[in-house]
């Protein structure tokens, strides 16, 4: 039997194996420098973080948009539920006005069956000499009286005509106050109707101006994201480059191999033959971990800054929005001092023309004494 032919001892073997696995964990930790110098992957959980304040710094604005623009929606519900209260407040005030002029309890067709007056109304024994009324026995009419009929009968019916054309006058000018009346409701209803689709068009400016600035901001944020990326992948892929160059020509891996060769194989060395790193080597890592350290707070204080930048677009935003909140305001107060001015002119003018039915048209009213003259004598 030859010596090759010898058989493998079992425990030998996995002795072997054990050892060759162990120097495998070792190798994969040693060349790792981020699980050798850190343990976690403390940048990728940084950026996690910064994601997640960005998105929900995203969301708040959002939501406040949100508010601001329901906010103004309800102030435009608000001004339009009032001037529909108005405008029927108004048409009612003018259906009473026209009730009160043209719809009396005196022009009825049944008032003379509840008139109070009616007794006074009523004819007196004897309204002429041709009165049927008048009998023989009543010593009511008696031959030779009433020498002026026909004078009378003319200024009577003189009388009548002036009534008549009075009375055509009247109805002329409470017509024309009447289209006067409805021209300026039509004016007003315009100008508020004007005033309504300026205001809607100013806050449909206000809204594209916020959808242009969050457009813009996003925009910035996301080109800001990809160059950031895109110098991390490049700074990523140097620091690789140099770690790999600096562990394959550095003197941790490039031990002499005659120095400390096994027996058992070329890759692997005896260990009490090692006399581990040399001081330069302990000040060469000591001096690339400084710089990883510099680097790293570097990178901390360029984070902070455009954090502080972040911070100082989203205070312009919210002072842009102020400003135009207050513009709104400041819109909305002229409008009602405008409305409120109009308002009081109507009135002054409803005064003016009541006073005026009251003093001239209605003045000449019949009185007590004009019915106390009739039925005093027996004549």
């Amino acid at each position: 039997m030859y010596k090759l032919d010898l058989p493998v001892d079992l425990k030998e073997a996995a002795l072997l194996e054990k050892r060759r696995e162990i120097e495998l964990q070792r190798q994969s930790r040693v060349f790792n420098s981020k699980v050798r110098t850190i343990g976690v992957d403390k940048q990728a959980l940084d950026a996690q973080v910064h994601d997640n304040k960005i998105q929900q710094e995203i969301e708040n604005k959002r939501q406040e948009a949100y508010d601001t623009q329901r906010l103004q929606h309800d102030k435009i519900v608000c001004l339009l539920d009032e001037r529909q209260k108005e405008d029927i407040r108004n048409l009612n005030k003018a259906t009473n006005d026209f009730r009160l002029c043209f719809q009396k309890k005196e022009d009825r067709r049944e008032y003379d069956l509840y008139d109070p007056n009616a007794l006074k109304k009523d004819l007196p024994p004897r309204i002429s000499d041709d009165d049927k009324r008048c009998s023989i026995s009543g010593v009511q009419r008696l031959m030779g009286e009433d020498l002026n009929k026909l004078n009378r009968k003319k200024e009577q019916q003189e009388q009548l005509r002036e009534w008549s054309l009075q009375q055509q006058q009247e109805w002329a000018k409470a017509l024309e106050d009447k289209k006067f009346a409805d021209t300026m409701y039509d004016k007003m209803s315009i100008k508020l109707d004007q005033k309504a689709v300026e205001l809607q068009m100013m806050e449909e400016k206000a809204k594209r101006d916020v959808c242009y600035s969050t457009k813009d901001f996003n925009r910035a944020q996301a080109e800001e994201a990809s160059e950031r990326k895109k110098l991390e992948k490049q700074q990523e892929e140097e620091d690789n480059s140099v770690e790999i160059s600096n562990l394959i020509d550095g003197d941790l891996l490039s031990e002499n191999p005659a120095q400390a060769a096994s027996a058992f194989g070329p890759h692997r060395v005896v260990p009490d033959r090692w006399k581990g790193m040399t001081p330069e080597q302990v000040n060469e890592i000591t001096n690339v971990q400084q710089q990883q350290i510099q680097e790293k707070k570097r990178l901390m204080e360029e984070e902070k800054q455009k954090l502080a930048e972040w911070d100082q677009k989203r205070v312009q935003a919210a002072r842009t929005m102020i400003l135009l909140e207050r513009q709104q305001k400041r819109q909305e107060k002229e409008l009602r001092k405008a409305q409120d001015h109009i308002n009081l002119q109507l009135a002054d003018a409803q005064k003016a023309q009541k006073i005026y039915l009251d003093r001239e048209v209605f003045s000449n009213a019949p009185t007590a004494q004009y019915f106390e003259q009739f039925n005093t004598t027996s004549r």
